[in-house]
């Protein structure tokens, strides 16, 4: 199943510092980094720009199920953006680290 990054986005920075650490602890993510953005969205009919905090969580591809299921029991959305990327390919010793980083 090879390495993953998940995409989730959290209405404030303290949430998404709760949720990154407690993946990390819980040893379903070796890494998650916090970058502030701007989304436009549609919700209920209704355009929205609201800031949010988007993290990029790497893990191993075999973990994303119950990593999935870890993030909608802690997120406050109705709706969570959760997206999985595979990782194609990345330098061996970074790869090996999420290896050893995860459960």
């Amino acid at each position: 199943m090879g390495h993953c990054i998940i995409l989730v986005t959290c209405p404030t920075e303290s949430d998404a510092v709760k949720l990154a650490s407690d993946l990390v602890t819980n040893k379903l993510a070796a890494c998650a980094q916090i970058h502030p953005v701007k989304s436009i969205y549609t919700w209920k009919k209704k355009v929205h720009h609201d800031p949010e905090f988007r993290l990029i969580i790497k893990t191993k591809g075999a973990l994303y199920k119950e990593a999935e299921t870890f993030i909608c029991n802690q997120h406050g959305y109705e709706v969570p953006q959760i997206v999985r990327v595979p990782i194609e390919d990345g330098l061996k010793s970074y790869l090996d680290w999420i290896d050893e980083s995860t459960t």
